[in-house]
């Protein structure tokens, strides 16, 4: 009875502890909820701490990777070759290419802002992983293998099978470079890429339509003279038809100025003003075709020529080239032996402008002026095998394209609407531009008037300056001129090298200044013996165009001053000149700016 006693008060006690801890059920279950949204906030603060760590350490991957790339093709003072650096940055390329293509990194870029950033990143590495991998490391091999034709050939499939994805990646850089979000040193990268894949793109389309991949093509070089001034350069006396078909190169035909039916103009609508400046020299004249500041100009004129005196052609395209661009592609070759003479990258322009004149002399007979221009085809013929071969350099040979390029030492036309379109804007098509956005340039450019080739001999100096007054700009553009060379020197010289004219007594030069468009002709003075104004009141190419004569014994100067006024907004002051072979000093004073 007692046991049964116990057992039931143990039942009451433990109701009764049921029934008080029955209200704290809720709160313990409130706070179990509570402790679990902390796990839960905090488990996600440490997954994006771990993501934000994780793309921190991914972009540091991608940051080193895409320096040591940059560094492979800044850094000249390694041993290793272009193909080795390409080789050496595509690693790098790819590196930094898988490091931003990491999942997580994908996701990061959907944060405002920020993620602008990172995907410019992401698609940069991989536009340089297409360049160097797809594109460089191929085509080098392509270059350097062993197998029939020639190694444009072999390079033809390469480029046609890279078009599309260069293209693609082409578009995301763009797409990605037009955010407003992206940092400094983002904006100055993709910008780089931009420009460099932005090129590529259209370039890698139309290169197998160039290399004759539908069917031949024809390009004509004309070499330029440098030691008898016209405005792009020089005399385009010797001319070499290139032909290329499916990647191969060779050379279809060569001519002199003596080829040609001197005396009768082609059939090529030229503007009244050039000839106005230039005479009817520049159109029934093939020596004389580089006379007007514009390629395009030269380059229709030149292809009449040849299609009506030479070969009905077509001539698909015009590239010009002078001595010195040619002294630097064979920085790029090596020299070259015509005959008994070697021509090195050093003494290329000596030898073909000055020296050769000295083994021959054309006017004695016809005999010393054929042996002339056999010199100076050979001469291409020996440069152009070297080039079709693949038997240079590439990093030079890139140094050397890009420096003639910037100094208008080499010049492109080409017929075709899709690779016009390329040359479009660029310096290598030899135009002056239309308009003041970019730069505000003024051009002054020589022609030799005596008939002779001592042009060797001419050096120059252009002050460009700039002053404003009540919104108005004011140009005023310095030329000086100086024979340098002693009158007992220049009773030396060749009787080829002396004037047609006078001799050795005096020489003459044209001297043609351009204005900035948008402005007008203000007025001139001279310094010299014998300088007189030629026209003053012609606009040619968009420009109010001063020309004058000088007239120089050996060892003096001459200088004229041209000034051009006008209202509006101009951009840097940039000068262009003809091609020399002692550099034109330039002074650039811009009060303005």
């Amino acid at each position: 009875m007692q046991h049964e006693t116990r057992r039931a008060a143990r039942e009451a006690a433990a109701r009764e502890a049921a029934v008080q801890d029955a209200p704290t059920a809720p709160r313990e279950r409130r706070g179990n909820r509570k402790r679990t949204v902390g796990i839960v906030v905090a488990s996600v603060a440490i997954v994006l701490i771990a993501a934000a760590a994780w793309v921190a350490f991914r972009a540091l991957t991608v940051k080193g990777e895409l320096e040591a790339a940059q560094r492979l093709l800044s850094d000249s003072s390694t041993d290793m070759t272009m193909q080795q650096r390409v080789t050496r940055m595509g690693e790098h390329a790819h590196n930094a290419a898988s490091a931003a293509g990491d999942p997580i990194w994908r996701v990061a870029e959907y944060i405002p802002a920020a993620g602008d950033n990172l995907r410019a990143v992401r698609v940069s590495s991989e536009a340089l992983d297409v360049v160097a991998n797809e594109v460089g490391v191929p085509a080098f091999a392509a270059m350097d293998a062993n197998g029939d034709g020639s190694p444009f050939t072999r390079l033809l499939p390469v480029l046609e099978a890279a078009t599309p994805e260069v293209t693609a990646v082409a578009a995301s850089v763009a797409d990605a470079a037009s955010s407003d979000f992206l940092i400094g040193p983002v904006r100055s990268g993709i910008d780089q890429v931009n420009t460099v894949v932005g090129s590529a793109a259209p370039a890698l389309e139309v290169a197998p339509l160039l290399l004759g991949a539908d069917g031949a093509k024809n390009y004509l070089l004309a070499f330029q003279n440098n030691a008898e001034f016209l405005a792009l350069g020089g005399s385009a006396a010797s001319q070499t038809l290139v032909s290329v078909d499916n990647g191969q190169i060779g050379i279809a035909g060569q001519a002199s100025s003596a080829d040609f039916a001197n005396g009768v103009a082609v059939d090529v609508a030229v503007d009244q003003s050039a000839l106005d400046l230039y005479s009817w020299y520049l159109v029934d004249h093939v020596n004389t075709t580089m006379s007007r500041p514009d390629f395009p100009t030269a380059a229709t004129l030149l292809k009449a020529f040849w299609e009506r005196d030479i070969s009905p052609g077509p001539v698909d395209g015009v590239i010009a080239i002078d001595p010195i661009a040619l002294g630097r592609v064979l920085e790029a070759t090596g020299p070259i032996t015509v005959g008994d003479v070697e021509i090195t990258s050093k003494n290329a322009v000596s030898v073909l402008l000055k020296d050769v004149y000295t083994w021959w002399d054309p006017y004695a007979s016809k005999a010393e002026a054929r042996a002339s221009d056999a010199f100076f085809a050979s001469v291409a013929t020996a440069v152009f095998d070297r080039v079709a071969a693949g038997d240079f350099d590439l990093k030079d040979m890139l140094w050397a394209v890009n420096e003639s390029i910037e100094n208008g030492d080499l010049m492109m036309w080409m017929q075709d609407p899709q690779a016009a379109s390329l040359l479009e804007g660029q310096r290598v098509a030899g135009v002056l531009p239309r308009d003041n956005a970019d730069a505000t340039t003024v051009g002054v450019f020589f022609r030799d008037a005596s008939a002779s080739k001592i042009d060797y001999y001419m050096k120059s100096d252009v002050d460009l300056n700039r002053t404003c007054t009540d919104g108005e700009s004011t140009f005023t553009v310095t030329t000086n001129l100086h024979l340098d060379i002693s009158q007992d020197d220049a009773d030396d010289l060749p009787r080829y090298v002396q004037s047609a004219v006078w001799r050795s007594e005096q020489f003459r030069t044209e001297v043609f200044v351009y204005g900035p468009p948008g402005t007008t002709f203000a007025g001139f003075t001279a310094d010299g013996r014998d300088i007189v104004p030629l026209r003053t009141d012609i606009t040619d190419l968009g420009r109010p165009v001063a020309a004058f004569q000088l007239t120089q014994h050996p060892g003096e100067s001459g200088a004229v001053t041209a000034t051009f006024t006008g209202a509006g907004d101009f951009a840097p002051l940039e000068l262009r000149s003809t091609p020399m072979v002692h550099p034109v000093k330039v002074t650039i004073d811009d009060g303005c700016s």
